[in-house]
């Protein structure tokens, strides 16, 4: 079991960041997870402030999002979310590894400073910041 997943890890290691360079060049800068004008108008007023900053930053939209899902899931959906919107979006790549620290300290948070629990979603997703979230809080 432990030689299967390390073996999925060194193909992630090594297909993650192909994948990211050749869809990279495929970008395009229209963000489609953004708030639209018509959907602003139906939010509340607090709510409209976050959806004008995630308009502004889709980065921290998906920051977010990501936390949000860590609270209610677990850090490996999370994980696993986020690579998929690195892939989705590369242009969101440079924010990866910052994100995945977030969720490094948000995984300690939610298991009370246990960083082994916590540590044990680590994936190879961004490198190593996921782990250096928590290890951050240990």
């Amino acid at each position: 079991m432990i030689q299967v997943a390390r073996r999925l890890g060194k193909t992630f290691a090594l297909v993650l960041p192909v994948v990211l360079v050749l869809s990279g060049t495929l970008a395009v800068t229209r963000v489609p997870w953004a708030a639209s004008s018509s959907e602003a108008q139906i939010l509340t007023a607090s709510a409209r402030s976050k959806a004008e900053v995630a308009a502004a930053a889709p980065q921290e939209a998906l920051r977010h999002r990501l936390l949000a899902e860590l609270q209610e899931k677990d850090p490996g959906v999370a994980l696993t979310d986020l690579q998929v919107a690195m892939v989705r979006h590369p242009s969101l790549a440079r924010y990866c590894a910052s994100i995945a620290r977030s969720l490094g300290r948000a995984a300690v948070a939610k298991y009370d400073g246990a960083t082994q629990r916590a540590q044990a979603w680590s994936r190879p997703v961004c490198d190593t910041a996921f782990a250096t979230g928590v290890a951050s809080m240990g």
